[in-house]
């Protein structure tokens, strides 16, 4: 192997050793998607659907449906307003005495996106939510503690 040869082996500032490209990764050339080109997530729930079911006096059903289809994903935000509202009609459907029926039919992930639709409501408050949902807040911090509440703020998807 002649002297050439064996500085182009051990010469580490090219790129064609490497394997994956790393740049990619570069802060500097980080480019958030910008959702075109197809559906980022869930579309949100299905409205029909939710008010079939809060109709029948099913509303824990209508509170995990409204849950499972959050649209976290999307940046659409009719979207997320349209889904937003309409978890804030089904919290409010809700009487005091059937929340704990409800939250416990919930598992950890359902806990944090009803969290950060209990948050959502704080910020963008109905005629007489915001008692009814520190009621809910109150309910779903004895179930899953501080950590649903730090899991909540520290998500970047925002519901």
């Amino acid at each position: 192997m002649s002297k050439s040869d064996e500085r182009k082996m051990k010469d580490s500032s090219g790129t064609a050793f490497r394997k994956i490209d790393v740049d990619q990764y570069n802060e500097n050339q980080f480019k958030e998607d910008d959702g075109e080109g197809g559906v980022t997530g869930p579309i949100g729930p299905d409205e029909n659907e939710i008010h079939a079911l809060l109709s029948q006096g099913k509303h824990a059903e209508a509170l995990i449906s409204v849950l499972k289809s959050a649209p976290l994903g999307t940046k659409n935000q009719q979207v997320k307003d349209n889904a937003r509202q309409l978890t804030q009609k089904v919290l409010l459907s809700i009487k005091t005495n059937q929340m704990d029926d409800c939250i416990a039919q919930l598992d950890r992930d359902l806990m944090d996106v009803l969290m950060k639709y209990i948050y959502r409501g704080f910020e963008i408050p109905n005629e007489g939510s915001s008692g009814h949902l520190l009621v809910w807040h109150e309910k779903v911090y004895n179930v899953s503690g501080v950590g649903s509440i730090v899991r909540v703020f520290a998500d970047s998807k925002r519901a």
